[in-house]
This record gives C-alpha cells, sequence and structure tokens, in this order.
C-alpha cells in the first residue's frame, strides 16, 4: 500500500550507469539528464562538490585537496561512496523538476549493466541505488536494453544483433524471443580509443598527452576509415615533452589517428565475428537480412558502420540516437511490467 502511494509522488526512471556518461530517463517526461560519469570531492571530508558536467572540466585540474573522479570503470562501480552520491545527485535533480504536485525522490528504477558483471558487482549496483533513494531497483542487460531502446522486434523469433559500444564496455549479444541467445562483454570501447591516441603519441612523438585531449581528439578526427575533407582538419597534439619536461605541440594527419585507433577498432570486429560464429544456424539468416545494429557513443565514430560491413560482409548500420538507445530501452520496460519480468536480471 505504501508502496502504491509512493508511487504517485515520485517518478519512475531509467538510468543509463555509463562509465562515460549517465542518462536518466523519467516516465512521462523523457530524457532529463546527459551528464559525464564524473564527481568533483574534498579528499579530507569526503564532501561532493561536483557532478556532471561542471566536475569532468576539473578533470585532470584540481588542486591537491580537490579530486575528480569516475566512479566507474570498464561498466562496473570501482568506488562505491562516490557512485552512491552521484545517483543521489541525479535522483533528486530529476525530482525537482517543477511539477503539478511535490515530488518525493523515492523512485522505481531500472539500470542497465553490462551483460558479463558477477553477482557481487550486480548487487553493488542494486545497493547503490536503493541508498541513493530508489523504493525498487531492477537490473536489466545493456545490449538487451539497447535492442529494445533501439526498436528491435526483441521478442520476436528472429536473429537481432546488437552491439553497443560504450565508454568502458562493448556488448555483443544476439536477442530472440524476449532473450539473449548468446553474449560477449569486452572490457574495451570510447576509453581504450582514448589510451590508444596517448600511447601513440607518447610512442611516435615522445609525447605525454591528456586523456581528456586524446578524446576530444577522437570525437575531430577519429575514424575507422578515410573520410571526406579529412585532409582539412587542423589536429595537433598538445602535451609535455618527456625529454624535455616542456610543452609542445605537434601537427598530425587524420590518417595517424586512424592508425592509432585500428587495434582496438579490429578488436571488437573480431569478437562480432567470434558472436556470429558461435551463433546458431537458424538466427543467421536473420541477422544476414536484418543487418547489425551498432547502439552507444563510440558507435559515432567516423565510417564505423562502413568498415565493420566491409570486413562482416553484412549489413551494418547505427541506431538512431545511438548514445541514448539503452536509456530509452529502460524507459520502455519501465511502461511494460510484462516485458519488464521477462528481461530483468533476477
Amino acid at each position: 500500500m505504501i508502496n502504491r502511494i509512493l508511487g504517485y509522488f515520485s517518478h519512475d526512471i531509467g538510468i543509463d550507469l555509463g562509465t562515460a556518461n549517465t542518462l536518466v530517463y523519467v516516465k512521462g517526461k523523457g530524457i532529463l539528464v546527459r551528464e559525464p560519469s564524473v564527481v568533483t570531492i574534498n579528499k579530507k571530508t569526503r564532501e561532493v562538490l561536483a557532478v556532471g558536467s561542471e566536475a569532468k572540466r576539473m578533470l585532470g585540474k584540481t588542486p591537491r585537496m580537490i579530486e575528480a573522479i569516475r566512479p566507474l570503470r570498464e561498466g562496473v562501480i570501482s568506488d562505491f561512496y562516490v557512485a552512491e552520491k552521484m545517483l543521489e545527485y541525479f535522483i533528486k535533480s530529476v525530482h525537482d523538476v517543477p511539477s503539478r504536485f511535490p515530488k518525493i525522490p523515492r523512485p522505481r528504477v531500472v539500470l542497465g549493466i553490462p551483460s558479463s558483471v558477477t553477482s557481487v558487482e550486480r548487487k553493488a549496483v542494486l545497493d547503490a541505488a536503493r541508498n541513493a533513494g530508489a523504493r525498487e531497483a531492477y537490473l536489466i542487460e545493456e545490449p538487451m536494453a539497447a535492442a529494445i531502446g533501439a526498436g528491435l522486434p526483441v521478442q520476436e523469433p528472429r536473429g537481432n544483433l546488437i552491439v553497443d559500444m560504450g565508454g568502458g564496455t562493448t556488448e555483443i549479444a544476439v536477442i530472440s524471443l524476449g532473450g539473449i541467445v548468446i553474449s560477449k562483454s569486452l572490457k574495451l570501447a570510447g576509453d581504450e580509443l582514448d589510451k590508444a591516441i596517448v600511447n601513440y603519441a607518447r610512442a611516435k612523438y615522445n609525447l605525454l598527452l591528456g586523456e581528456r585531449s586524446a578524446e576530444d581528439i577522437k570525437f575531430t578526427a577519429g575514424s575507422a576509415m578515410a573520410f571526406a575533407n579529412e585532409y582539412d582538419l587542423e589536429i595537433y597534439f598538445r602535451g609535455r615533452d618527456l625529454k624535455t619536461g616542456l610543452p609542445k605541440s605537434v601537427a598530425v594527419s587524420a590518417g595517424e589517428i586512424r592508425e592509432a585507433l585500428k587495434e582496438p577498432i579490429y578488436t571488437i570486429i573480431d569478437a562480432v565475428k567470434d558472436t556470429i560464429y558461435e551463433t546458431p544456424a537458424e538466427l543467421v539468416p536473420d541477422i544476414l537480412s536484418n543487418g547489425i545494429t551498432l547502439a552507444g557513443g563510440t558507435s559515432k565514430l567516423k565510417n564505423l558502420d562502413a568498415l565493420m560491413s566491409k570486413e562482416l560482409n553484412v549489413p551494418v548500420h547505427r541506431a538512431k540516437d545511438s548514445l541514448t538507445c539503452v536509456v530509452r530501452g529502460c524507459g520502455i520496460v519501465l511502461d511494460d511490467l510484462e516485458l519488464l519480468k521477462k528481461v530483468r536480471v533476477s
């Protein structure tokens, strides 16, 4: 009875708790939060000073008493206290939005998690959500949520291959009849692409490049195949010369960025090949006719869909608004309790 009453005075929400970004879907209102998964705290008092975009601007620039933390690494919680405070902040912020009746931050929550997490890691996510204010918390695997959010017919007897590439993990899954037939989870995604650029700058130019700078370069000039007007781009590695210790700037080409990203990209493609190889024969024709759907922020890398299609000999397309597929999938199951019962992680 109390649970039902609280349902009238709080928002049911879906959360994509990502390594790089956290998105929050509010039932009946849409996506209200799109913020980096970064929290700034005072090291001594553990007081939270900033969350989201404001905290991300501080990464690598804080004085000694202040620390900017990413509480999730490779899709799982690495700092429980900070993750809990971040969730609490986002839950409170969506309930502070003006509405007809005052809202109490005691929501029913559906969270997307990587398919490879252990039972201990699942419990950590549930505990963090409940401690942050959720009255009920449910987990759904990210590839399933992404497929639902992308509009794939997951409940039909046909094979749907989804590749969800986030910041910390790449989730690959074949889905049929409302369940995951086969899946693979790689701890390799957007963060590893950033590190690949950092390592390239160090190896070729003896230059120490910050990960934030590498991320900006990836979004500006990163690609899987050559693209139009790439020669018009002015790209610079700006960092510290490891020999002299002094600031240094080096002009580089888009082709060099592509070379730096080649190894992690082909690791992902090889994992998709392995998944198709292990897929039951009856579902392979469905994948051939329907193609592969890409979701997640890393799927926006220029010409990644074209390269995957060429290497796999299968049509590949990027989902509409690929960054929000997981959170939209969480939002859809909030409205469909029967579907939630079928796809949630027990």
